[in-house]
């Protein structure tokens, strides 16, 4: 039987050396075995890699920064729904989730559908939260907290053993070893992604993550852990490999379960060196950038996500291969100038 073609909006096409999700997700979604996909990356920058990797990526539109407003958003997601039909629309990054999280009652009345955290689901897993959180469902966290501002950050450095870790409220860590490498942190990441700014209690060990999938009802769809094997200075996994590991598929289980998640979600995990004991550090709203992993380990998460965002109901992966390694590499793509130009200047390619 032929397979439906969806129309398919993924964002998150900056695949360069701390990628976004998105290119790893439309590999997911092209190798879907229920339906074909055309697909409409959605850009905020000109040199998104993913705009002109032509083979994965049908047509581009631009859209607006999140911090220009989710109605400017919406209006911008009409006039490509207007031209495109969208079916579904998958948001791949921290910092827009919120407003798509907003618009999403209206995208559904306009036939576009999505698979999303609620406000107060984003709201709870925030990196200012995570001690709460923790105490919530019974996991270790790390101690956390959070300056709104310098004097604030500066009170409360001093409070915290050395090293410690500055954290962005969406991207960016700085692991500091003292107060003038702190205070350096917290400008330069405030500079970049404003306050509040969060410090958490550094812990030295293995870096593990979870991708995991929710149906938004309290069932865990299916999750994925791996262990980083290559870190890059920005702290990025290059490489990694999938493990069979019951206790962080159960802490998946558990927290996709409490909180009642919908859509993907990544936890970050820092397994201690002295005691064994694992702690959650992090977890992110959305597909992580390795996501492809768990495709080729045998759970398509992006295939299911748009399943269930079309109302299809889906049930749990059963399994998944341990001892699936990914690599990341880089290579130099040859574009047309005319292509960069036309998304220049048209916000269309």
């Amino acid at each position: 039987m032929k397979k439906p073609i969806l129309n398919i909006a993924v964002t998150g096409l900056n695949a360069i050396d701390s990628p976004g999700p998105g290119i790893a997700v439309i590999r997911g979604l092209r190798d879907s075995k229920h339906f074909d996909v055309r697909i409409i990356g959605l850009a905020y920058e000109n040199l998104e890699p993913g705009i002109y990797m032509r083979d994965l990526v049908d047509k581009v539109y631009q859209i607006p920064y999140p911090s220009i407003g989710h109605e400017t958003l919406l209006s911008r997601i009409e006039y490509i729904n207007s031209k495109e039909n969208l079916d579904v629309i998958i948001p791949n990054f921290d910092a827009e989730l919120f407003s798509f999280i907003k618009i999403a009652p209206k995208l559904k009345t306009l036939g576009i559908n999505s698979l999303l955290p609620t406000v107060e689901q984003f709201d709870a897993r925030l990196k200012g939260k995570l001690n709460e959180f923790g105490e919530k469902y019974n996991i270790l966290v790390p101690r956390s907290e959070v300056a709104l501002n310098i004097d604030e950050f500066k009170e409360k450095i001093d409070t915290y053993d050395y090293p410690v870790v500055v954290k962005g409220k969406f991207y960016e860590a700085s692991v500091v070893y003292s107060y003038e490498q702190a205070v350096s942190a917290f400008y330069k990441i405030s500079a970049k992604w404003g306050t509040p700014i969060i410090l958490q209690q550094f812990v030295k060990g293995q870096e593990l993550n979870i991708t995991a999938l929710g149906d938004g009802k309290g069932n865990l769809i299916g999750a994925v852990p791996m262990r980083k094997t290559y870190i890059t200075d920005a702290g990025k996994g290059w490489a990694g490999i999938s493990l069979d590991d019951d206790s962080l598929i159960e802490m998946a289980r558990n927290m996709v379960e409490n909180t009642r998640w919908a859509g993907g979600c990544e936890l970050e995990l820092i397994k201690e060196e002295d005691t064994g004991l694992t702690y959650l550090i992090e977890i992110n709203p959305r597909f992580p950038a390795w996501i492809y992993l768990a495709v080729g380990c045998g759970q398509n998460h992006p295939d299911a996500l748009v399943r269930m965002a079309m109302g299809e109901k889906v049930e749990a992966f059963p399994d998944f291969e341990a001892g699936k390694m990914f690599i990341r590499y880089s290579y130099d793509m040859i574009c047309n100038l005319e292509d960069f130009q036309k998304i220049a200047v048209m916000g269309e390619l």
